[in-house]
């Protein structure tokens, strides 16, 4: 898998060694484990997957390319631990939320077995963000809002980044990466790509 990484132009070391480290196939159903290492997403119940394997570096690379050093990371939409795994391997403090709580309550046991220590969890939904630890130097959204949140632009630092799938379902998406500055913010669009809806609400 990380050979193919590098061959798709996934370059970060620390990205690379912390997929060559973290074992993908403890985030996915054990009748779906032949095929954790392919370059595709995968379910995990409840209509979400877990990202493939490029998509969750590619996003990882983009959002550490900062100008400021990258430590306070907030994740919107957990889903089975392994985004935050990743993360949490690069040596940032992740803060991330999940609106489903099981599998809140799951990825906290996968990575406390890992001895990943450096994550917080908030069971909410992830469009107001996570005001009281703000602010964030990287925000990433695993699933795709129609509009990006206003209320996460305001939630990073000063040349902190946001990376998150816009787009309706059905319709074209793209990566976007925002770019806080100090008077306002800028607006990328990126690579074309295909998320879950991200949905409000809470699921118990």
């Amino acid at each position: 898998m990380v050979e193919r990484l590098r061959a798709q132009g996934i370059t970060h070391p620390a990205i690379l060694s912390a997929m060559n480290t973290l074992a993908r196939e403890l985030f996915i159903d054990e009748a779906l484990r032949m095929r954790v290492y392919d370059d595709c997403s995968l379910p995990i119940g409840q209509g979400q997957t877990l990202s493939q394997p490029y998509i969750v570096a590619r996003m990882t690379e983009i959002l550490l390319a900062a100008s400021r050093p990258v430590k306070r990371v907030l994740e919107i939409g957990t889903g089975s631990g392994y985004q935050a795994a990743v993360l949490a391997q690069c040596g940032c403090t992740v803060f991330t939320i999940e609106r489903i709580e099981p599998f809140l309550a799951v990825a906290k046991l996968r990575h406390r077995a890992l001895g990943l220590l450096n994550i917080r969890y908030l069971h909410r939904d992830g469009f107001n963000g996570w005001p009281s630890q703000a602010p964030f130097d990287g925000i990433i959204v695993t699933a795709a809002p129609a509009e990006v949140p206003v209320e996460l632009i305001a939630q990073l630092a000063v040349g902190g980044r946001l990376i998150v799938p816009v787009g309706a379902q059905g319709a074209t998406q793209r990566l976007t990466l925002i770019t806080r500055t100090a008077t306002s913010h800028t607006r990328h669009p990126l690579d074309a790509c295909s998320f879950v809806p991200m949905l409000c609400g809470e699921q118990f």
